[in-house]
């Protein structure tokens, strides 16, 4: 019998990727609320190389309905801190002491982390408001929401990743929903755009970052059928 020749040898000149630093990115990219460096300015150039980058991810169409507006007004900052404080902070500090009354470690720290975001909210050098083009009450179904939000979501979190491995923190926060009609009228939003998240972002204070706590993925994968595990 003939043996088999092998497969020749590649001959593409991109290099492999080093997976032990892509993994650490993916793994150790989280929500940065209590790190981050109040102090240093953020250049913008650095903010929009990442977002060249976030612009990359898969979307419905390539339609490409996403919109960023960064808001580096110290005005517009206090504002939106204002409202942040006003709508999210009073029943976030109930839930801190349910959680506390519960013994809730996690459930402390994340209200703890939450609450301390809104006190320096107009410390925070940056704030990218990300907006879709596209209104999600005209189709309020899960198809027309999962349709709009699937085709932005992806390039938000290219965008953390990006500014993780530039020393950024942030952090994605939907608190926006409490007073989007005040936040488009103050940043000039048109009715036609809805905007999806804010993503607060400052350099952090130490590149060192832990994996967060997970389920391993055996507890929520399933082969097949709903319950077969893996």
């Amino acid at each position: 019998m003939d043996s088999v020749a092998p497969p020749p040898a590649s001959t593409s000149s991109v290099a492999p990727f080093d997976l032990d630093t892509v993994d650490r990115l993916l793994s150790t990219t989280r929500a940065v609320r209590k790190r981050l460096d109040l102090d240093r300015e953020v250049p913008r150039e650095v903010v929009v190389e990442c977002l060249a980058l976030s612009v990359y991810a898969p979307n419905a169409s390539n339609a490409q309905r996403w919109r960023w507006v960064l808001v580096e007004d110290p005005t517009h900052r206090a504002t939106i801190g204002a409202w942040y404080r006003t709508h999210l902070s009073p029943p976030m500090q109930a839930l801190l002491e349910q959680r506390r009354a519960d013994g809730d470690d996690a459930g402390v720290r994340h209200s703890e982390s939450v609450l301390h975001l809104g006190a320096i909210f107009d410390r925070v050098p940056v704030v990218a408001v990300v907006c879709v083009e596209g209104r999600i009450e005209d189709d309020p179904t899960l198809n027309g929401a999962t349709w709009l939000l699937g085709s932005v979501y992806q390039a938000v979190w290219s965008f953390q990743l990006a500014l993780r491995s530039r020393g950024l923190g942030s952090t994605f926060t939907t608190a926006h929903v409490l007073f989007e009609a005040e936040l488009r009228s103050l940043l000039g939003i048109p009715e036609t755009h809805s905007v999806v998240c804010m993503i607060p972002l400052a350099y952090t204070r130490g590149m060192e970052f832990a994996p967060a706590p997970r389920r391993p993925v055996e507890d929520v994968t399933f082969v097949d059928h709903w319950g077969t595990h893996l």
